[in-house]
């Protein structure tokens, strides 16, 4: 059964799964939808608001950035050392379940990266005067991938309408063993180089 967690809350991954090797995080959210006026009667439609979000991992080194080839995100699908895997952009948010996935390859992710941050960011969004008050269910969930169990879930459910970036929750080592933090916050920054900032 799938572990819950609210913000501020951590679950050992390693202690769920013996034997965990590699993971999937999956991050969804769906496009908040605005009422219109539509033909010649003034018919109400609510319609989506096109909004572009995109994930990404920031790898940390002694809970550090230190290069920038340690950001895997839309225009860097895998990162170096192949153990972390973009699946993908999806442009809209439409449709159940995730909308975009990073691949976590936890038994061959090289033993100096101890933190890896999960982060969702609006593409363009100062430009299109857009937030995350217009983004509705967002949240993040691991997966062992060698069964598809989710081990556990954390809905996003902070109002964070002053941010254009949204960091999700991390992934980091203790004594041996993975855990995955809930610690959500969000942030003022246009593009993940900018959050990545935070971390150098």
């Amino acid at each position: 059964m799938s572990v819950n967690l609210q913000n501020g809350e951590s679950i050992s991954l390693t202690n769920e799964i013996s034997g965990l090797s590699k993971i999937t995080v999956g991050l969804g959210w769906d496009e908040a939808t605005i009422t219109i006026d539509e033909g010649l009667f003034r018919k109400k439609k609510k319609v989506p608001i096109d909004i572009d979000c995109d994930a990404s991992a920031i790898l940390l080194r002694s809970s550090r950035l230190c290069s920038e080839e340690d950001i895997v995100y839309t225009r860097r699908l895998e990162h170096g050392s192949g153990a972390i895997h973009h699946l993908g952009d999806n442009l809209t948010g439409e449709g159940d379940g995730d909308d975009e996935q990073i691949v976590v390859d936890l038994a061959n992710l090289p033993a100096e990266y101890d933190k890896i941050v999960f982060v969702v960011n609006i593409y363009r969004a100062h430009a299109k005067e857009q937030n995350f008050g217009m983004i509705n269910n967002a949240f993040i969930r691991i997966v062992d991938n060698s069964t598809s169990r989710e081990i556990c879930r954390y809905n996003l459910t902070e109002d964070y309408a002053e941010s254009t970036a949204l960091v999700c929750g991390d992934i980091s080592k203790v004594n041996n063993e993975w855990c995955f933090n809930a610690d959500s916050k969000g942030t003022p920054d246009d593009d993940i180089e900018e959050v990545a900032e935070r971390y150098k």
